[in-house]
């Protein structure tokens, strides 16, 4: 919780905090939802959308939207590998991370909007983007020679959590409100794993900044995904 919010104060991960990832994106998501069946009692859709994304950068800290920013103007731009590792480390954000920043919040905020208040369904969603993050972790390489924060996160296998990850994401989907929300939580989970891949190609594997954006990006596709009308 202390690693992956702003509660608990500060502390150092290590391999052993990869395995809790789906649990506290579960809690995560249950506070989440809760807030937005509270919010949607008292306020039009529109604002209780928006109260709910205010909070969920709140609880995170803006750590996975930071993420989404610097990965955007690292992976974007036609750069050499080491230019997109500089660029991502620096504390200056470009067009293509403002860019990514604004179509994800407005793609939360509006499916949000559309849909009516769901506790499970967000909690299955956000279990899934912190299974993704921690199956990247495990199954992929780290990019920067140099090391960093999430080289604490390094070792240890990523079946275990991967398989109890799936199933508790497709299960609260599942008692969420039946396919849509297992088939929502499915694909959000792959644009995650797409966003893994490609930096992979172009980086040479992940970063703390990549985990960050493969969350949020499998979050957002999920929620659309979920407010689609089929």
């Amino acid at each position: 919780m202390a690693f992956l919010t702003a509660l608990g104060g500060a502390t150092t991960p290590d391999r052993h905090t990869l395995s809790w990832f789906p649990v506290v994106g579960a809690l995560l998501g249950l506070i989440i939802g809760g807030i937005w069946w509270c919010a949607d009692q008292l306020w039009a859709p529109v604002v209780a959308a928006g109260l709910v994304i205010v909070v969920d950068l709140a609880l995170t800290g803006l750590l996975h939207l930071d993420g989404l920013v610097d990965t955007a103007d690292g992976l974007v731009p036609q750069i050499p590998r080491q230019r997109r590792l500089t660029i991502m480390s620096e504390p200056t954000v470009g067009a293509y991370g403002v860019g990514a920043a604004v179509v994800v919040l407005l793609l939360r905020w509006s499916a949000l909007a559309s849909m009516q208040p769901n506790v499970l369904l967000v909690a299955a969603i956000w279990c899934g983007s912190r299974t993704v993050m921690a199956v990247a972790a495990r199954a992929v390489p780290y990019a920067r020679a140099e090391g960093g924060l999430a080289t604490a996160l390094l070792g240890g296998d990523w079946r275990p959590v991967a398989l109890y990850g799936l199933i508790g994401s497709v299960a609260l989907g599942a008692l969420s409100a039946g396919r849509q929300s297992e088939l929502a939580v499915a694909v959000g989970m792959l644009a995650g794993a797409a966003v893994v891949v490609v930096a992979r190609r172009r980086l040479g594997g992940f970063t703390g900044d990549v985990l960050g954006a493969a969350g949020l990006v499998a979050e957002t596709v999920a929620l659309v995904t979920a407010a689609a009308r089929w």
